[in-house]
């Protein structure tokens, strides 16, 4: 029998062919080899549609050094691809297109209108949501207001904390309001007292050519001042079963009204600051039980009723009452988080857990597909 081979699916940054995460990759291809798992690297610009080959990226674990080798298509595929304004995103909508018979561990998730969406329709989940629309005019805006003293106004495809804008009424003022944000540079934005006629026209041009959810904030600011929420990551395991691999807490920048590392906020282990955020050691752990089980129920229900999901990452607010809130969901989630907060273990672990997956499928689903080969 042959040996499973698993293609890392992904989008180059550039023309440079730059890859974001080829220190995961690397160690993804050793943690293959230890279980008996092929695994390579490749990007739709990479695939000889006519010969039904691929100019893989291969890593020697022997010399420790990257090349190139021409490989067939592997049995199973796991997409990392991240949504790009560029040529090669639409190189990949072709090849999911014409690739779509192939085995993949994931596909593509909605936005993030239609996961609340998604979410909302059911009771289980409702009570999780925040407050959320899709921003059409004024109106909206001003009902928001109302109902909320502080809103979230976000990109429906957005990543990385990137093009969000916070708007909080200031108390004693029923007509001022502070605004701070990140532009989709990330470039802060210094917080300001705007009037409501300001505001609606700044929100206004905040949202033009593209859709924008106007979300309910939740009261997330830590004493010190940043704003603070958690990451958990639930994957499918070697029995294909969902299951939590960790959870973390994520701590935004000064000045910053997210908590996305990538904008310069930092990690904790997710016990250690939900001990602090809310009280006692007995409602830390309650937090994160319920977390755990919202969670894996959550991507059971996301693949039942989208398509394929190997894994997802959640963030979650949760209040002082210890009420948890899913913010929005990743099926491409990064895993730094875990290395950055101390967290060793959970992070191999969730590096080896996909491929532990492939591995259950491979051996489940029919042993791959007919276009798998052996290497020549």
């Amino acid at each position: 029998m042959p040996q499973p081979v698993l293609g890392i699916l992904t989008l180059y940054l550039n023309e440079a062919k730059q890859l974001e995460e080829k220190s995961v990759y690397r160690r993804m291809i050793i943690e293959g080899k230890r279980i008996g798992l092929d695994v390579f690297v490749f990007t739709p610009m990479d695939v000889h549609a006519s010969k039904e080959l691929i100019h893989a990226l291969v890593y020697d674990i022997a010399t420790g050094k990257w090349s190139r080798k021409w490989r067939h298509f592997p049995h199973i595929i796991y997409d990392r691809c991240r949504i790009q304004r560029s040529v090669r995103f639409q190189q990949l909508l072709r090849f999911r297109s014409r690739y779509n018979h192939l085995t993949f561990l994931n596909r593509p998730l909605r936005n993030k209108w239609t996961i609340h969406q998604t979410f909302s329709q059911k009771t289980r989940f409702r009570q999780h949501m925040p407050e959320t629309i899709l921003y059409q005019n004024s109106a909206d805006l001003r009902r928001m207001l109302k109902a909320c003293p502080v809103l979230y106004i976000k990109p429906a495809n957005g990543t990385g904390g990137r093009g969000i804008l916070r708007v909080e009424r200031l108390k004693g003022t029923g007509t001022l309001f502070d605004i701070q944000g990140r532009r989709q540079n990330r470039q802060i934005i210094t917080p300001r007292k705007v009037s409501l006629s300001r505001l609606e026209s700044i929100v206004r041009q905040w949202c033009l050519g593209g859709r924008f959810l106007v979300q309910q904030g939740i009261p997330l600011r830590l004493a010190s001042g940043r704003y603070h929420d958690y990451r958990m990551l639930v994957q499918k395991n070697g029995q294909g079963q969902w299951e939590m691999t960790g959870m973390a807490g994520r701590v935004g920048a000064a000045r910053s009204v997210t908590s996305n590392l990538h904008g310069g906020g930092h990690a904790v282990r997710a016990h250690t600051l939900l001990r602090e955020w809310l009280g006692s050691e007995e409602k830390a752990e309650k937090a994160m039980k319920t977390a755990e089980k919202l969670g894996i129920e959550a991507a059971a229900f996301l693949e039942s009723s989208f398509s394929a999901l190997c894994e997802l990452a959640l963030d979650l607010a949760i209040d002082r009452e210890g009420r948890i809130y899913v913010l929005e969901v990743n099926p491409k989630p990064a895993r730094e988080v875990f290395a950055r907060s101390g967290d060793s273990e959970t992070y191999r672990k969730s590096l080896v857990r996909p491929l532990e997956y492939a591995l259950w499928v491979y051996k489940n689903k029919g042993r791959g597909n007919s276009t798998a080969k052996t290497e020549e």
